[in-house]
């Protein structure tokens, strides 16, 4: 593993208002208004918390999203929401679920389609809210997605496709085909003059931090650390923004963890010259949530900011927390974790175990009083790979 350590910035140049208390209430109460919503649970490893000789460990279940298994259709259907309030000409608050299948408002809009590149959950969410919403999606994928992916998205009446292209190749063959089919791209990474719908996706992930604050906050808790993991960057900043704004320069110590076969903030962080740094190639990581290249402009501009370190991991950290959390210590609760949700578990697991990185342990300040967040963002979703890794050891550490 490999740390960038950033000194805390006085004077930020970004605002996170929009990501902050009263915003995420706002979106809340839109996610609410859908009639399969539930909060998450948070769980407490507290047995674990005690091997490694930390105060508290805390994981944000999002398993159980929706019955998706994952996290993201919360910046989905929050982002086509605001879309179609604005194509409406309706305020955002007014919008709720039913107002948006009403047969009135179905005849407003007629019939339209969102279009999306993602690894599998993110296109998953698009598609379930596209059904939901009786409108149309279409999802590309790129090369060495998972079958059971894209047949989940299939299930959910999408056009859905692999391309043999890589993730960010793949985006933009989406962000083209919406240009000439008059579709609606949803996608959640930013770029030049694509930052609208990006934003809403960003602030729509704010349910599940949200969620987790009034949770610790009702057990009394606030965490010192959080272990958020990254693709563009977009949930991280989420994540990052909230606490940013709710505790200010009390806010915990944030570590952003990526894969190191595809670590394009830890590359920017790392060069530290004012451009965005990318990761081209196949990008070959189990982390598939994970595997993006291109550091979205909105996420880097948070986190560049308000973020304290960034880790690059191997596949090998991945495993150890995905094994960690679905065979857990008698007393703790079992987490199912994907290979994306897994990783930060893995992280500190390995931080506070191993004398080789003590020194880690040291920047990040992690002592017997630290009580660290983790947000486990998918499930088994791909059910035949978690199986291979938990129950067969099909890699070895």
């Amino acid at each position: 593993m490999k740390l960038i350590k950033y000194e805390r910035q006085q004077n930020p140049s970004t605002s996170v208002e929009f990501l902050g208390l009263k915003e995420a209430q706002k979106v809340q109460a839109f996610h609410q208004s859908f009639p399969q919503y539930e909060p998450t649970p948070l769980a407490m490893l507290d047995q674990l918390a005690k091997e490694l000789y930390v105060s508290k460990l805390f994981v944000k279940d999002e398993s159980y999203r929706f019955d998706l298994n994952a996290f993201k259709a919360l910046g989905g259907s929050y982002a086509i929401g605001q879309y179609l309030a604005k194509k409406l000409n309706i305020e955002p608050t007014e919008l709720t679920y039913d107002k948006l299948v009403s047969p009135e408002v179905k005849a407003q809009l007629g019939e339209l389609t969102f279009i999306t590149a993602t690894d599998g959950n993110h296109g998953r969410g698009v598609a379930w809210t596209a059904k939901q919403l009786q409108q149309k999606s279409v999802v590309y994928m790129p090369k060495g997605s998972s079958q059971e992916r894209l047949n989940h998205i299939k299930a959910l009446g999408a056009d859905a496709s692999i391309t043999d292209l890589n993730y960010d190749d793949t985006v933009r063959l989406a962000a083209e085909h919406a240009e000439q089919n008059n579709w609606v791209l949803v996608q959640d990474t930013a770029w030049e003059n694509y930052e609208e719908i990006p934003r809403h996706i960003m602030q729509g992930y704010m349910t599940m931090v949200v969620e987790a604050y009034e949770q610790l906050k009702e057990l009394g808790e606030k965490p010192t650390h959080i272990f958020i993991q990254a693709g563009v960057g977009s949930m991280a900043a989420a994540v990052q923004g909230f606490f940013a704004d709710v505790y200010g320069e009390d806010r915990p110590i944030t570590v952003v963890v990526e894969p190191d076969k595809a670590d394009c903030l830890f590359k920017t962080a790392e060069a530290n010259d004012g451009q965005l740094h990318y990761v081209k190639g196949d990008m070959d990581t189990i982390m598939a949530g994970l595997a993006c290249g291109e550091p979205s402009t909105l996420g880097w501009a948070i986190l560049k900011d308000y973020a304290d370190a960034f880790l690059s991991c191997s596949d090998n950290i991945a495993v150890q927390g995905m094994r960690v959390l679905a065979a857990p210590m008698k007393g703790d609760i079992q987490v199912i974790s994907g290979e994306s949700g897994a990783v930060g578990v893995g992280a500190v697991r390995e931080i506070l175990r191993r004398s080789e990185y003590a020194h880690l342990k040291e920047q990040l300040m992690i002592n017997e009083a630290s009580k660290i967040l983790f947000f486990s963002t998918e499930g088994d979703t791909d059910a035949a790979h978690f199986k291979k890794v938990v129950w067969d050891g099909a890699y070895s550490i």
